[in-house]
């Protein structure tokens, strides 16, 4: 069924908890007007969010279109689109929409829409696949609903998404998926947008505040005065690589963030290092805001503390900017060495809540317990 008895034609967008549907309410706002102004000839659309669970327990995709399939035929709903913010992979591609016309039903990968203007790009693929759900069914002349293909944010020079095959017994009649080193690059940084890594700041509290305890002792330390004025460039980026690196991965290791798998088969592995990977930029991301932050803090603290008689006769260098500078961002390093042991206080919950989404903290979760059982 395409349009309700009322001439509303009735849209669900079944949205995972946390991100998606976080997205899908902000789009629903304009979605209907934009679907009407759209599909022309006087059409009118109610769009619905429903926010659950629907990918709990698998991340196959025909396994996932029966789900939305049954749910739909379950409500009073013309059409569903079901968002998620796990990657799916299909026959070892990167899957970025399965859409069903027979069913009116269609499931929407958002890592693979990449990192930037999420919500935009978002909001443009569900518009051209309700449309697409909600168009005439193709004539035989025609050919099969999957010959039609999508434009928007699904066709461009540079866009590495491409229709894919669709297996005879799965109740999707049209694919679009993401390959290439582009196409890995798009999804990574998808995936590392939906865990959201600024949310790693507040999240390693005690981390953040062995951290600035180091860095307000080190700044007043007249060793570390004469190492910071003593150290060039080189080294001092050194230092920063090197702290950043070991608070990366001691998160990692201490939390158990680094995911393995017991499957041999290549397409197992290259979801393995995918999933390594986005965490490793994740953690890294958050890594990264917490230094600058600590460098900004250190270097106010240093301004204030400072004695430009008491530094020059421990250090025999006048106390200028670039002194201040540098002593800034050396203590930052030795304060994210002090906030990797600080790091160790944090429960593996709360740094895995903080670096993760909510479906990727619930996937690892499931397949930690299927590893132990």
């Amino acid at each position: 069924m395409r349009v309700s008895s009322q001439g509303v034609t009735v849209v669900a967008l079944l949205a995972d908890p946390d991100a998606p549907t976080e997205i899908a309410q902000r789009m629903a706002r304009i979605l209907a007007d934009r679907l009407a102004d759209t599909s022309g000839q006087g059409r009118r659309f109610d769009v619905r969010v429903v926010s659950e669970p629907f990918t709990a327990g698998t991340e196959d995709p025909p396994a996932l279109m029966h789900r939305i399939m049954e749910r739909g035929s379950a409500e009073n709903w013309d059409i569903v689109v079901a968002l998620t913010d796990l990657p799916l992979h299909s026959q070892g591609r990167k899957l970025v929409v399965d859409l069903s016309h027979e069913h009116g039903v269609a499931l929407l990968s958002l890592p693979t829409l990449g990192g930037f203007r999420l919500q935009t790009r978002a909001r443009q693929a569900v518009e051209e696949v309700v449309l697409s759900l909600a168009g005439p069914q193709a004539t035989a002349a025609e050919g099969p609903p999957g010959s039609q293909p999508l434009r928007g944010p699904f066709i461009g020079r540079l866009t590495p998404i491409r229709p894919g095959q669709v297996g005879e017994e799965e109740i999707a009649d049209l694919r679009y998926i993401v390959s290439g080193p582009h196409g890995y690059l798009r999804v990574l940084l998808g995936m590392v947008r939906a865990n959201r890594p600024w949310r790693l700041v507040p999240g390693l509290s005690k981390a953040l505040a062995a951290a600035l305890a180091t860095g307000a002792v080190a700044t007043v330390n007249s060793t570390i005065w004469s190492l910071a004025v003593s150290l060039g460039t080189p080294r001092l980026v050194i230092a920063m690589v090197g702290s950043v690196a070991l608070m990366i991965g001691w998160l990692i290791v201490d939390a158990n963030l680094w995911h393995r798998t017991d499957e041999a088969s290549p397409e197992a592995r290259k979801r393995a290092a995918l999933y390594n990977a986005s965490t490793v930029v994740t953690v890294g991301i958050g890594v990264l805001v917490c230094y600058v932050g600590l460098m900004v803090i250190n270097l106010v603290w240093a301004l204030f503390i400072l004695s430009d008689r008491v530094f020059a006769s421990m250090t025999r260098t006048p106390l200028h900017g670039t002194e201040y500078w540098t002593l800034s961002w050396f203590v930052a390093s030795v304060a994210t060495v002090g906030g990797a042991l600080g790091s160790g206080l944090e429960s593996d919950e709360a740094i895995r809540a903080a670096a993760y989404s909510k479906r990727e903290q619930e996937r690892r979760s499931a397949l930690q317990g299927d590893h132990g059982d």
